[in-house]
C-alpha cells in the first residue's frame, strides 16, 4: 500500500519543502495493511497536524501594510513562514479511536494503555501494532506485529526550527480605483512527480477609511482584506486508482498601518477558515479483500488570528517581518519589489 505514502506524503514534501518526508515512507503504508476502517483512522490521526498547520500557512503573507496601491500601482512579493507545532498536535492518542483490528504494544507485545504515539510532526519513536487476532493455541502469535511511523522530530538537529513547519509563497499584486487592491496566487497545472499539482489564489483589500467621517484624513492605514487559496494535488495510481490532496483557505481580516519614513508598522485581526481533503478513490486489495474509496479524509482548522509586522521599504525594493498568533502561530518574512 506504498500508494497512501504517495499521496500522503509528496503532498508535504513538495507544499510543505521537507526534504526529511521520506523517512516515513517505509511506514506509514502499515497502517493499512489489516483493515481499512482502522487505518483511515491511523492515518488520519497522524497527518492531521501537518495538514492542519499547512491550510493555515496559505493564509500567511497576505500584506505588509494597510495602503493600497495607487491606480496601476504594482507589487511582486515572496514570502517564507514557519508555522510552531504546539505540543499538543505532536502526538494522538490511539486508543481514543476505537480501533478493532489492531492492538497498540509493548516490545514483549502486551497492549499498551498509554496510547499515546507520534504524530508526523512528532518525536521521532516509532509505535508497534498488533493485529487483535493473533492468538495461536492460547498463545499471542507475536510474527505479525508491525512497526508504524515516527515523526518526523522537526528541527531537531536546528534549535531555530525545532517543532516548526515551512510554508512559502510567491504573490502579485496591482491597485485599482477607489482605493482597492487585487492580488493574485497562481500555479497552472504542472508536473510533480507522478501527479499533477495547481494552486489558485485571490485577496482582495479595500480603503475603509474613506467611508468613516471624521477618520478619514487621520495619518494612519486601515482597510479590510478577503484571502482566498486552493490548491490541488492529483496522483494516478493503476487505473481506476487515484490519490487526491486538495486545501481551500479563507481569511477575512481589518488591517491597519502607520508609516513613519521608511519604516511602515502593521497589525491585522480577523479569522481564518480553512478545509482539506485527503482521499485514496478506486477500488484497492486490503487485506485479501476488495476496498471502495479506502481513504477518505476531512480536516478544519479555522479560529481567529491577530498580525503584528514591520516592513522597510527603500526605493522600491522592502523587506517585511510578522508574527501571528493563531493554533499555529507563525513568524513570517518577505521581500518583494513594490511600485506605486
Amino acid at each position: 500500500m506504498k500508494k497512501i505514502y504517495s499521496i500522503a506524503v509528496l503532498a508535504l514534501v513538495f507544499l510543505l519543502s521537507f526534504p526529511f518526508a521520506s523517512t516515513a515512507q517505509d511506514d506509514i503504508d502499515q497502517f493499512l495493511q489489516e483493515s481499512a476502517e482502522d487505518g483511515e483512522k491511523l492515518v488520519g490521526a497522524y497527518i492531521s497536524p501537518a495538514i492542519k498547520a499547512f491550510s493555515l500557512g496559505l493564509n500567511q503573507g497576505w500584506y505588509n501594510t494597510a495602503k493600497p496601491h495607487k491606480i496601476a500601482g504594482v507589487d511582486l512579493t515572496a514570502s517564507f513562514s514557519l508555522l510552531k507545532v504546539p505540543s499538543s498536535e505532536q502526538l494522538f492518542d490511539v486508543n481514543a479511536l476505537g480501533l478493532t483490528s489492531v492492538t497498540l504494544v509493548d516490545n514483549n507485545g502486551d497492549p499498551l494503555t498509554n496510547g499515546n504515539i507520534p504524530t508526523i510532526l512528532g518525536p521521532d519513536t516509532p509505535p508497534t501494532f498488533s493485529p487483535s487476532a493473533t492468538v495461536n493455541d492460547g498463545m499471542i502469535d507475536q510474527s505479525d506485529d508491525f512497526q508504524g511511523p515516527g515523526g518526523l522530530e522537526l528541527g531537531s538537529d536546528v534549535k531555530l526550527l525545532k517543532n516548526k513547519m515551512p510554508a512559502a509563497m510567491i504573490q502579485l499584486g496591482f491597485g485599482l480605483p477607489k482605493g482597492t487592491d487585487i492580488k493574485l496566487r497562481l500555479v497552472p497545472k504542472v508536473d510533480v512527480g507522478d501527479g499533477k499539482f495547481n494552486m489558485f489564489g485571490i485577496g482582495v483589500m479595500h480603503d475603509v477609511k474613506q467611508y468613516i467621517p471624521g477618520i478619514k484624513n487621520l495619518p494612519f492605514d486601515l482597510s479590510a482584506f478577503v484571502g482566498y487559496t486552493k490548491i490541488k494535488l492529483d496522483v494516478p495510481f493503476d487505473p481506476g486508482q487515484n490519490g487526491v490532496f486538495e486545501v481551500s483557505s479563507t481569511t477575512i481580516q481589518g488591517v491597519i498601518s502607520k508609516k513613519v519614513a521608511v519604516l511602515t508598522f502593521y497589525g491585522g485581526l480577523g479569522y481564518n477558515i480553512a478545509k482539506s481533503k485527503l482521499a485514496m478513490l478506486g477500488t484497492y486489495d486490503i487485506g485479501g479483500s476488495p476496498i471502495n474509496d479506502p481513504v477518505d479524509l476531512s480536516f478544519a482548522a479555522s479560529g481567529f488570528r491577530t498580525t503584528v509586522g514591520m516592513r522597510l521599504k527603500l526605493a522600491v525594493l522592502t523587506l517585511h517581518g510578522d508574527y501571528t498568533l493563531q493554533k499555529y502561530s507563525a513568524l513570517t518574512v518577505g521581500v518583494g519589489i513594490s511600485v506605486r
